[in-house]
């Protein structure tokens, strides 16, 4: 080979007039071929592309025997062509054939070749294919030949992305890039949604390749990169970044990266050799990606995440955003907010795909668009998740490696029921989804049927069904579910999806548009709700080994009681002539009862004392989570007006479980005799103290544990709206008597180790109950 000085430049300058020709795809290929390897002085060029099949087929080649091309083929991790691919890493041999993992390919006359340099074709950190250069002599190819022919890549890489090469695709085979895949995770949101993946940070596409001018280019890149270097130091500045926590930690980590010389040596060396400063970036990031995504260690993998976006910052800079723009961009980001999106932005069946987002940013698109959210982080208790399920739409999270196999308007499909991800699904399973939506459909219109049915079961017994909700968007749902009220309305939630603590009158004004929209059906306000994971941006409490379990809820209330006078007094200003009903929290004493009623009198004798309206009925109650109030049931429902179970937490406390960790979330059942002795002793401490007793949580959103309940003797639930219809289509099926006798008999029986669950369910067989 020749000294490669100004090489790159010229072939690559004429690849992109051989891009810009009308050629057929075979053609084009092929006079590529025959430029690299004339620019490079090889006597082969080859073009090898991987197939959705996992195989990478011969597409061209300048140098081997033509009759080859479509025929020669090698598995992923097969041969040294299958190991390039693989590993996403080039290969650089003075004699390729005493390499271990060379294959001989008969049928490309390649033994009488001897040096071998070949180079992943990478896109967004994925192998397309694989680009190799050979010569006869025996010989190891020079650090800036590889640079080179890793330039020369990215041009076919962008090739392969537009589809081009679909015409000389032999029929029945699909390029890798079109492949279906199917991504395993965790169901954070029930349900099934089909339409197009909108990237929730799309990828900035660079479609100018080739410098003019290198030192020009070099310029914009030091001067890209000082400007995202002042926007990190003025974001670690702010008052508004802590001293410490995860958002400083972030903050740190892009700096660090930001000032890294290894990075900005390849980034020069990129563009040095003829690329533009984006095309660099977008070359270096890929690299790094693709070798980054195989680690297995948890903490490195973050660390891509944050090269990757810094990677994206920096092409944002080239691209024009400037520093302030971009720094509030990642403000934003960090504390869960982002910008409006509009209707025209997405199409109408939108399933929105992203690495990890805040809840403000959901709901800033159009919701009647979002027919899913998939998510590669997250929890199940994460705001964005809450707010989707508030909405109504699957979510499936820790759907690994999705955003990096998704294209924007790829087909998609979100199974919220079995926690997966069907990225360009095959026309049978698209089909086979179609007629499980129209199905649920059906079902769903069989359940409107029912929305002015009354919930009355077989025996007569009257049940009131109510929905859980938190936001705006939730209340819609009332009337459309048909629920007679709203048994859990979390306050939390508006304080999580601001960017400031709401004030009192921004509050007060919710609150009046929450009991405007729900009309004359009764709403259970639950106070304020943060601490543990229930992070808001502008309250950072210190660091705790076990959240769940430490200042939160109504502890953090009545540490602050500024806090929870506000919420007092926005509420009572609210229901002004009205009816407020409230609860508290997380509570484990009564005496913490005790001192939040006090803090409410004060509210109540303030607002008398300035003559405005007061409440014309305030109803007074606390939510039942923390198993120490069990041995509190009597002074507790002398307390207050109504109780609340919720079975969620005192179900995670009672049995020590962590319902987050899949380990042990499924080693204990909810319908297990000591669970349900435990519902059973609320319902009976409600019953002899005339205390009303309702249940939000998981177990009323299902049939199955909802008749359970019945049958312990709850008279009201709230649960999530799209239950609303199956459970009054099966409690009007019901006999809530008998099976009260039944479940009686079982949890008496001390000595019996039978399953209650199955109990339940050989009893709605007998009894033809929908469950």
């Amino acid at each position: 080979m020749r000294d490669l000085s100004a090489g790159p430049r010229v072939l690559l300058k004429r690849l992109r007039e051989l891009m810009a020709e009308p050629l057929e795809p075979q053609e084009r290929l092929d006079r590529i071929v025959r430029q690299i390897a004339q620019n490079m002085v090889a006597e082969v060029c080859s073009v090898y592309v991987l197939r959705s099949d996992g195989v990478l087929e011969l597409y061209a080649t300048e140098g081997l025997n033509k009759t080859a091309v479509h025929l020669a083929q090698l598995k992923m991790g097969q041969g040294l062509v299958g190991t390039i691919a693989a590993s996403a890493r080039p290969l650089n041999l003075s004699d390729a054939q005493s390499h271990p993992a060379f294959t001989y390919l008969p049928e490309t006359g390649e033994e009488i070749y001897h040096s071998f340099l070949g180079v992943p074709i990478l896109r967004t950190g994925r192998a397309l294919g694989v680009l190799v250069v050979q010569n006869k002599a025996q010989r190891n190819y020079r650090e800036d030949e590889v640079e080179a022919l890793e330039t020369t890549a990215m041009v076919l890489a962008e090739m392969v992305a537009t589809g081009e090469l679909k015409k000389i695709t032999k029929p029945g085979l699909e390029l890798d890039l079109s492949r279906p895949v199917t991504i395993d995770g965790n169901s954070y949101g029930e349900g099934i949604g089909l339409g197009y993946v909108v990237l929730h940070e799309p990828r900035i596409v660079v479609t100018n390749l080739l410098n003019e001018d290198t030192e020009q280019e070099l310029q914009r890149l030091a001067e890209a990169l000082g400007s995202l270097r002042i926007s990190i130091d003025d974001m670690l500045s702010r008052r508004d970044v802590s001293m410490e926590g995860e958002h400083r930690a972030v903050l740190e980590t892009y700096r660090m990266f930001a000032h890294d010389r290894g990075w900005v040596r390849k980034l020069e060396e990129a563009i040095r050799n003829g690329l533009t400063a984006e095309a660099a970036v977008e070359r270096v990031q890929s690299e790094t990606k693709a070798r980054m995504i195989r680690l297995t260690d948890p903490y490195l993998r973050e660390r891509m995440h944050d090269f990757d976006d810094l990677a994206n910052r920096l092409l944002r800079q080239l691209f024009g955003y400037g520093a302030q723009r971009s720094a509030n961009r990642l403000l934003r980001q960090l504390s869960g907010y982002g910008a409006k999106r509009s209707a025209a932005d997405f199409p109408n069946d939108a399933i929105v795909v992203a690495r990890a987002m805040g809840a403000a940013e959901l709901l800033d698109y159009p919701r009647e668009n979002v027919r899913g959210l998939v998510l590669e982080e997250g929890a199940v208790t994460s705001h964005v998740v809450i707010v989707a399920r508030a909405m109504g739409i699957p979510v499936v999270g820790q759907a690994a490696g999705a955003v990096a196999l998704a294209e924007n308007r790829d087909a998609i499909i979100v199974d919220g029921d079995d926690a997966k991800v069907h990225l360009r699904p095959m026309a049978d399973l698209q089909r086979a989804y179609e007629e499980k939506v129209r199905f649920r459909a059906r079902r769903q219109a069989q359940f409107r049927a029912l929305r002015d049915v009354e919930p009355l079961t077989k025996d007569g017994k009257r049940i009131t069904l109510q929905m859980n909700a938190g936001l705006l968007v939730d209340l819609p749902h009332l009337n459309e579910a048909g629920a007679e009220g709203i048994g859990l309305f979390r306050t939390e939630l508006q304080f999580m999806i601001a960017s400031t603590m709401p004030k009192a009158e921004e509050q007060e004004v919710f609150y009046r548009n929450v009991l405007k929209q729900t009309g004359t059906k009764p709403v259970t306000f639950r106070t304020l709700d943060i601490g543990g994971d229930k992070v808001v941006p502008y309250f950072r409490a210190a660091d705790e080994e076990n959240p769940a379990l430490g200042w939160r809820a109504i502890r953090l209330s009545l540490d602050r009681p500024g806090l929870l006078r506000t919420q007092f007094r926005a509420m009572l200003k609210a229901t002004a002539g009205a009816e407020l009903k409230m609860m508290l929290p997380m509570v484990t004493e009564v005496t913490e009862l005790k001192a939040a009623r006090g803090l409410l009198q004060k509210e109540i004798e303030r607002q008398s004392k300035l003559g405005e309206q007061l409440p014309r009925k305030l109803q007074f109650g606390a939510m039942l989570e923390v198993p120490a109030l069990l041995w509190q049931l009597d002074e507790l429902m002398a307390e207050v007006d109504f109780v609340s179970v919720g079975s969620n937490d005192l179900f995670q406390f009672a049995m020590a479980v962590d319902r987050g960790n899949a380990r042990v979330s499924d080693r204990f059942d909810v319908l297990g005799r000591p669970f349900l002795r435990i519902l059973r002793e609320i319902v009976r401490a409600g019953e002899r103290n005339c205390t009303p007793v309702t249940l939000c949580g998981e177990m009323a959103s299902k049939p199955l544990s909802a008749m359970a309940l019945l049958g312990l003797g709850f008279r009201s639930v709230s649960m999530s709206p799209t239950a609303v219809g199956p459970v009054k289509a099966m409690l009007l099926a019901l006999d809530a008597g008998r099976l009260n006798e039944r479940l009686e008999a079982a949890l008496d029986d001390v000595k019996s180790d039978a399953s209650i669950r199955q109990l339940l369910v050989d009893f709605a067989a007998a009894n033809g109950i929908p469950v």
